[in-house]
């Protein structure tokens, strides 16, 4: 293989780009991005960025000796636009085309919006620039912010505007947030960390429309059992959809993301996939450690030209919220018994773990990083299939 092509320049795609060089490709490496940065760190933009304690500077995934060490050419503020596996090019705006031996589909994913007109001061927040158009709005004074989404972007978003001293709402339309991936009982207890800083939590409700005034500025949120919601600013944090609209004309599987093996390989060998875009034996992950352990896997069997080796890491997942680290690992079922182990839920500082007919099957914590990973990694050897 004399040349790869990384279509998407952040978290999975960098990665990737790494473990091609680290395992010997020294083709001509091409990285495609739509944003015009390079790699940077999305998990603080709700957090330390939001507040201000964290500066661009401090985002960057790869210093300028690390950038100069992958010996990529870069192609920044450049948007994929399509795939013709059967001339072995991807097409990209403005007409251009990028022939090469081998892709790495690294597009992430999109937010989801709400249906309607969005007036100025509704935001989502998914790339830097998203980050610094809230935070510049947030900065414009005290305001009212509507968080519509209680999962982990927007449960960050609302610990953040909280801590700038806004006046903060949330809107969730299931019963509880974060209620599939901890069960009722510790989703439940997490939900309370909203209460504890004077944030209001909506739940059982959804979004019927927005309102703006005559210039053109949000006003209010009207929900779905008629309550009004005065608003200066709003976040949309209600999900994000793997962005793959560029390659339906390409051939590949689709579904909720690029279809591949246990190896990161879609239906051509010469094409893999990796991070939020990618469904991986059946699922997709929309967090940082699987787009950084993917990496490895799908650059090796990229070179070989099959799925010589597949990688099931355990999932795996954080939150920073209120000053509160949320953590967990494994795979919860629906019937799973959570058992606290240490601490208390009172003091939200607590390390709790599900059983199922007497086997551990996921762990939690808040506030406990190091048992955690202690029991993240002894719930790891037990139940992951070993990497072939």
């Amino acid at each position: 293989m004399r040349s790869v092509a990384v279509i998407g320049a952040s978290l999975a795609g960098l990665y990737t780009a790494r473990a091609l060089r680290a395992q010997g490709f020294d083709g001509r490496l091409v990285i495609v991005g739509d944003e015009q940065h390079r790699p940077y760190d999305r998990p603080p933009l709700s957090k330390d960025f939001l507040t201000g304690a964290t500066g661009q500077d401090d985002l960057a995934l790869a210093d300028a000796e690390e950038i100069a060490e992958l010996d990529a050419e870069w192609l920044l503020g450049t948007r994929a636009t399509g795939l013709d596996t059967a001339a072995g090019a991807v097409l990209l705006d403005g007409g251009r085309s990028l022939t090469t031996d081998g892709v790495v589909i690294a597009t992430g994913a999109i937010p989801r919006r709400l249906p309607g007109p969005a007036p100025a001061g509704t935001h989502t927040l998914r790339t830097l620039d998203d980050a610094r158009a809230l935070r510049a709005d947030l900065g414009r004074g005290p305001s009212r912010v509507v968080v519509i989404g209680a999962g982990f972007i927007g449960a960050e978003v609302a610990s953040s505007c909280a801590a700038l001293g806004h006046e903060v709402t949330v809107v969730e339309a299931a019963p509880l947030p974060l209620l599939p991936q901890l069960g009722e009982e510790m989703a439940r207890i997490c939900s309370g960390l909203h209460a504890d800083h004077k944030v209001a939590l909506l739940t059982g409700t959804g979004v019927r429309r927005l309102h703006g005034a005559a210039d053109g500025r949000i006003t209010a949120v009207e929900l779905t059992d008629g309550r009004l919601l005065p608003a200066e600013i709003v976040v949309v944090g209600i999900g994000i959809r793997p962005e793959t609209a560029w390659l339906e004309a390409s051939g590949l599987p689709l579904d909720d993301g690029v279809v591949c093996d246990a190896g990161c390989v879609t239906s051509l060998p010469n094409v893999v996939a990796v991070g939020d875009v990618a469904k991986v034996a059946g699922s997709r992950a929309e967090h940082w450690t699987s787009a950084t352990e993917q990496a490895a896997t799908a650059a090796r069997n990229l070179l070989a030209g099959s799925t010589v080796t597949t990688h099931r890491a355990l999932p795996y997942f954080w939150s920073d919220q209120y000053g509160v680290r949320i953590q967990f690992a494994g795979r919860r079922g629906p019937t799973d018994t959570p058992r606290i182990l240490e601490g208390s839920p009172d003091d939200r500082t607590f390390l709790a773990c599900y059983e199922r007919a007497g086997r551990t099957t996921a762990v939690l914590a808040l506030n406990r990083p190091r048992p955690f990973m202690r029991l993240r990694r002894e719930l790891a050897r037990a139940i992951t299939p070993a990497t072939t």
